[in-house]
């Protein structure tokens, strides 16, 4: 039997879908609710496994091994229709709404009941959502239809209504870290780490730990960081140029700083809060005796300056060099 279907967090939401499969009490539709990364749609694929595993080892429990839920969890199954903003879109169309709601018509090929996931609805334009409506009004039996979203104020209350709301959270760092070093094989400090990097969402913390090159980059760019502290104006705007030609890039890099510096700050107001960025402990209370409350604070208030700057028009390298003139000088 899988346990808590393979998620990591969120037991409850697991065990209320498994309890419903086994009641027969089934919804027609869900809307999965919470931050990127939190789970909301391995819930969503292990919703379709449990719902139409071959050999399930109880009701509302999945084997993972027969056809079905092998396609459902790699999202290839003639039963199985994603919707999700295209790259270069603006919004998740009406005509991609429009499509589902025709192949939600017929009856399903191979499992007991087609499923469709709907990712991110808060990017759909209002046609889309006007569509989808219609299909909410009107469910098919044998459909089950997912919807991803950050929250249902984000969504057309008239869509809300029409789903049962599971609203999925972030995992505590302790217990993330005790699962991803059990349940991953991952070392302790290094699951730690993961666990507050990713702010308590598995999904985040999985990504890091499998696509190491971003942990490198951060510890690059925290390096940098370093650095500026230790260099003069004509360095400094050096530094700016440089990394303020891609803006994608710049927005990463100022979250990575944004997170070490929230860190320097809490150590110099003596707060008694967690440490976010584990590794970089020593380095953060060597700046904490160094620096003043107002040192860390107007870094702080000069990286979420840009990072809404950013959003708008703004000269990104005169934006940067502001930036650096405020990072004080050791």
């Amino acid at each position: 039997m899988s346990v808590n279907w393979d998620l990591l967090g969120n037991e409850w939401a697991v065990q209320l879908l498994k309890a419903q499969i086994g009641n027969q009490r089934l919804r027609q539709a869900y809307l999965f609710t919470g931050p990127a990364g939190v789970g909301r749609r391995t819930l969503a694929l292990r919703l379709a496994q449990a719902l139409n595993c071959a050999n399930p080892p109880e009701p509302g429990d999945f084997c993972g091994e027969c056809r079905n839920c092998r396609g459902f969890a790699k999202m290839q199954h003639s039963d199985f229709f994603l919707v999700e903003k295209q790259e270069g879109d603006r919004d998740i169309k009406v005509e991609a709404i429009r499509e589902l709601t025709r192949s939600l018509s017929l009856t399903p090929l191979e499992a007991k009941f087609q499923m469709a996931l709907i990712r991110n609805f808060e990017e759909a334009s209002e046609q889309a959502a006007n569509g989808l409506l219609k299909t909410l009004e009107e469910p098919n039996r044998s459909v089950v239809i997912c919807i991803t979203a950050t929250d249902t104020d984000s969504l057309p209350a008239t869509i809300a209504s029409r789903c049962e709301v599971l609203r999925l959270r972030p995992v505590a760092a302790a217990p993330l870290a005790a699962e991803l070093a059990g349940r991953m094989n991952i070392e302790s400090k290094q699951a730690q780490l993961l666990a507050n990097l990713s702010d308590g969402r598995p999904g985040i913390a999985l990504r890091l730990h499998e696509q190491p090159a971003g942990l490198e980059q951060r510890i690059e760019w925290l390096d940098e960081a370093d650095l500026m502290l230790t260099s003069n104006r004509v360095q400094r705007f050096a530094y700016a140029e440089r990394v303020s030609k891609d803006r994608q890039t710049l927005n990463r890099l100022l979250m990575v700083w944004l997170s070490f510096w929230r860190d320097v700050l809490v150590g110099v107001s003596g707060s008694s809060a967690p440490t976010v960025n584990s590794d970089r402990k020593e380095k953060i209370e060597n700046l904490t005796q160094r620096l003043s409350l107002a040192d860390a604070k107007r870094v702080l208030t000069g990286i979420d300056r840009i990072l809404e700057q950013l959003a708008t028009n703004v000269n990104a390298r005169l934006a940067m060099e502001v930036l650096l003139l405020e990072f004080p000088s050791l």
